[in-house]
């Protein structure tokens, strides 16, 4: 049994169906551009973005842990308790 779904019944994404070219690059609307080239390069822009660099992931600190720290120093009350003669 194939589970996958067919190519013709799957739905497209708007990035799968926008395909990059030279003719949406920033550079290229603002006359920017000194390639002659018909693919986008390495620095294609698309103009709706501008020149904002492209989002990166957010980092998400984890809560600590309800036990406490992984390891700590014991304080003087322990200490004492510890190594009493």
């Amino acid at each position: 049994m194939n589970l996958a779904p067919d190519a013709r019944t799957r739905p497209r994404s708007a990035a799968a169906a926008a395909a990059p070219s030279c003719d949406g690059c920033f550079f290229r609307r603002h006359t920017l551009c000194a390639l002659d080239r018909s693919e986008p390069c390495a620095t294609y822009r698309p103009d709706r973005e501008g020149l904002r660099p492209p989002r990166q992931m957010a980092f998400a600190f984890r809560p600590e842990r309800a036990t406490g720290t992984p390891f700590a120093f014991p304080d003087a009350y322990e200490q004492h308790r510890r190594y009493r003669a």
